[in-house]
């Protein structure tokens, strides 16, 4: 009987767990998203051109720029009395409209609109091109402002010319309500005193200003 038992077993050993193959589930494919980042000035209060000048300027001065959560565009090509200063959202897409002035010597007979341009000392012109913001400063004459640094040749004497950022009476509501456009400035990106509080805190210092007509 055992032998017959020890012979069984020899002849037809059993199977245990350990001799069976594991079987493996095929694996998942990896799924990719692709997050769209959500479109720059969606309601289209920018100029395409102004916008696309803007994008290439944060890259061409990316090391004068090292904020690019929001820039600040104008655009001298509409009235003065309409908005036209912008800060753009880069990361929401959203864009804020806010008045801004012109040099005097940009537009001459003040008819609200500025039709030349200049980099000259004493000129009174406004100068377009890429600025990087320098920051919260304070004047004796102008008070509160932010200081600007040009980047390129059309503007770079922008700190010799002191062409801050600043509040101005010429530039308040009240003026635009009598007078249909704002005053003219000595080529500053003048702006309402009611403006100028919040804003000269969220430009800050690193950020991009880009003026163009």
């Amino acid at each position: 009987m055992l032998a017959g038992c020890a012979s069984a077993s020899a002849k037809a050993p059993l199977t245990t767990a350990a001799t069976v193959a594991p079987v493996v589930p095929p694996a998942a494919p990896i799924q990719t998203v692709s997050v769209t980042p959500p479109p720059l000035d969606p309601r289209g209060h920018v100029r395409k051109e102004l916008m696309e000048r803007a994008m290439t300027a944060l890259d061409v001065h990316h090391h004068k720029i090292p904020l690019r959560d929001r820039m600040y565009l104008v655009d001298f090509q509409k009235f003065s009395g309409e908005e036209r200063l912008y800060e753009v959202d880069l990361v929401a897409g959203e864009v804020k409209v806010l008045r801004t002035c012109h040099g005097r010597g940009s537009d001459p007979s003040h008819s609200g609109y500025a039709q030349r341009f200049s980099n000259t000392p004493d000129s009174n012109m406004s100068s377009v091109g890429a600025y990087a913001t320098a920051g919260a400063s304070w004047g004796s004459q102008q008070g509160p402002n932010v200081l600007l640094d040009g980047l390129e040749y059309s503007n770079d004497k922008a700190r010799e010319r002191a062409i801050i950022i600043h509040g101005a009476d010429y530039a308040d509501p009240d003026f635009l309500a009598r007078e249909g456009k704002l005053g003219r400035s000595y080529g500053c990106f003048s702006v309402a005193h009611t403006d100028l509080p919040e804003l000269r805190e969220r430009m800050g210092e690193g950020r991009l200003l880009f003026a163009w007509a």
